[in-house]
């Protein structure tokens, strides 16, 4: 096993050419492995073996730089330059990260995980590098893939790169496929030459000539075929690449390390900002991540003879799909409703609604900004956009937002899945941050439900208030409470109490109110009685409700999924006149690791809270003992 030998990109450089085809082969069976255990993106990573090997044989890493865009595709990365003997650990809670972490080996140069950021990450370096001349100099690629290309930030980066000119590579990895399949002008751009309209008549009037003249012209005309799609992928991206101010070379056969190393290592002297381009495979060496690679981009633990996810039959449901039914049922009832995803429809669950109402939907590509201000667009016409984006990734768009929707007062709705702790994705992907970073927002409305039915009914009541509205849901399977939890009537800014005590209230928001509820009866056995309000609601809040329950019990404590600074509790610490204790996460960049596992490292099970409750209580009346005795 070759794969054994190498601990760092030196021991790379000891294998001849001849080598690394095999050394390849045995990266990509190390992935497979490991991912079929822990899940994680498969298809980016195995398309890219190549890359990160010709990478690291041309470069002097880490004194040399690079950056991956995202960093789905950086598992061989890893693998080579010191991280196998641990890359069973990969995504576990204190193990391997998903993606480039710059705490965890110096190869990686950032922490990455939101797309389209490489260009401008690189530039920063290679201006950084020039300026403090006295350093050692050192090369810096940003390796970005046709996905990239959808999201602004990349063209800025770009943009600017041509206009100053510095020594920078940029690799352009494109395999037809970034998450979902490419949309938008740019993808279609870099294969575009021949609908221009010269083209075709020349086209036509030379295969008239040749079906009319001469015997074989059936044969001549394949040929000429197969000429028009070289053009596609030659002429036009050098084209377009070469106007930003940048060489461009390709593209080459990302998998063919004979013509991807010597070029690699000609380019890697050539001042100024470059370009190559490459071509590669999703999923390439395993048939199921080829054959399915949307599937296979973020894969849960699979069997890897036949590619089936592991436990897939017993599978039960989530929030994501519960929103995705009932957005389907509501449109069905009101072709108003649009939905729109930043290309992500199989993760959204908007997958169904584009099968079932495809002139309704819109994929806008990886570009949350954009998919903001398009859907302000909509709205402004009477039309009901639903806009459906990861937590973390809205945070790109806090701008339009704020200005686009917000401002205007239009019926925008953000369904805003894997909201809370989403797991092994890591820090760049937890989504504890949107309470804290909406709250603020004027006009907005922001609502978590408790369970599936509160979901359905909260989808609908946002789509029938005609004001803006995100509601926030978690990365979770729906709870199965042992009790049965009635849901009442939606009214804007209402709670709901679902029971009733004298010794302490609770006020618990969206994912938090099942476990808060289970919590009570742990503290029953301590003889603690609780009143359990669900929020429902961060805003609008109607206080002067919460404030007549409240004051009927002696301690207030408020339990949420999202960060206590700037969060849920902290508002209504804000308008309390008396102590709220917050329950929630730190205000800080939450690591990888299962969801459950998280939560109880943070006190969010129905243990955590009732134990944090007991802590409060016993604290209170050891007080009031000693201060009984010293009086």
């Amino acid at each position: 096993m070759l794969l054994d030998k190498i601990n760092s990109s030196q021991d790379l450089k000891k294998l001849n050419l001849e080598q690394l085809p095999q050394l390849a082969s045995e990266i990509r069976q190390r992935v497979i492995e490991v991912v079929s255990r822990t899940g994680g993106h498969l298809a980016s990573s195995l398309g890219a073996v190549e890359l990160a090997i010709a990478l690291h044989y041309c470069l002097d890493t880490p004194s040399d730089k690079i950056i991956w865009d995202v960093g789905h595709q950086s598992y061989a990365h890893k693998i080579l330059t010191g991280r196998n003997k641990d890359f069973a650990s990969l995504r576990q809670y204190q193990g391997i990260s998903g993606f480039p972490a710059k705490d965890e080996s110096p190869y990686d140069t950032f922490t990455t995980g939101h797309s389209s950021t490489a260009v401008s990450l690189a530039l920063g370096l290679a201006c950084a590098r020039d300026y403090l001349a006295k350093e050692k100099y050192f090369r810096v690629v940003a390796v970005i893939g046709d996905g990239s290309l959808s999201g602004g930030l990349c063209f800025e980066g770009l943009n600017n790169a041509g206009h100053l000119n510095k020594d920078i590579l940029v690799i352009l990895n494109t395999n037809e496929l970034s998450i979902a399949p490419n949309v938008g002008a740019l993808s279609t751009y870099l294969n575009k030459l021949i609908s221009l309209p010269i083209y075709n008549r020349f086209r036509a009037s030379l295969e008239n000539f040749v079906k009319s003249r001469l015997p074989k012209g059936g044969r001549l005309i394949k040929i000429a075929n197969k000429f028009e799609e070289g053009l596609k992928g030659l002429f036009i991206p050098g084209i377009f690449f070469e106007e930003l101010g940048f060489r461009y070379f390709g593209p080459l056969d990302g998998h063919n390390l004979h013509s991807l190393i010597p070029t690699l290592k000609n380019i890697l002297d050539i001042k100024g900002p470059a370009l190559l381009h490459v071509i590669t495979k999703k999923g390439k060496g395993y048939l199921p991540a080829e054959n399915e690679p949307i599937r296979f981009h973020s894969a849960s633990p699979f069997e890897i003879i036949t590619g089936k996810a592991k436990g897939w039959e017993s599978k039960p449901k989530t929030y994501t799909e519960v929103f995705s039914n009932k957005l389907v049922e509501l449109a069905k009832k009101d072709n108003r409703i649009v939905a729109i995803t930043a290309a992500m429809p199989e993760g959204t669950g908007l997958d169904k609604f584009r099968d079932l109402y495809p002139e309704r939907f819109f994929d806008v590509g990886i570009a949350e900004e954009h998919a903001i201000c398009f859907a302000s667009g909509l709205a402004k016409q009477g039309l009901k956009p639903v806009v459906a984006i990861y937590s973390t990734f809205l945070q790109r768009a806090y701008d339009q937002i704020m200005e686009c929707i917000s401002l205007q007062n239009l019926g925008v709705i953000l369904a805003i899945d894997r909201a809370g702790i989403v797991g092994e994705d890591g820090v760049t992907h937890q989504g504890v941050f949107d309470i804290a970073y909406l709250r603020s927002v004027p006009n907005l409305v922001l609502m978590a439900p408790k369970d599936a039915a509160e979901l359905e009914t909260m989808l609908e009541f946002a789509i029938n208030l005609d004001r803006p509205v995100a509601l926030r849901y978690p990365k979770d399977k729906i709870p199965n409470p042992k009790s049965q939890i009635p849901n009442s009537e939606i009214k804007l800014g209402e709670v709901e109490v679902l029971r009733e005590g004298k010794d302490f209230t609770i006020i618990a928001l969206g994912t938090m109110v099942i476990p808060a509820l289970e919590a009570l009866d742990l503290l029953a056995r301590e003889g603690l009685s609780g009143t359990l309000v669900n929020a429902r609601f961060v805003k609008p809040l109607d206080i002067g409700l919460v404030k007549a329950l409240a004051v009927k019990t002696k301690f207030i404590f408020t339990v949420e999924e999202g960060i206590i600074e700037g969060g849920f509790g902290n508002a209504l610490s804000e308008v309390m006149d008396r102590r709220v204790i917050r329950i929630g996460l730190p205000a800080e960049f939450i690591t990888h690791g299962s969801r459950d596992i998280l939560l109880e490292k943070y006190g969010l099970t129905k243990e955590g809270i009732a134990r944090r409750i007991l802590e409060i209580i016993k604290k209170d009346k050891s007080q009031i003992s000693i201060t009984t005795k010293s009086q």
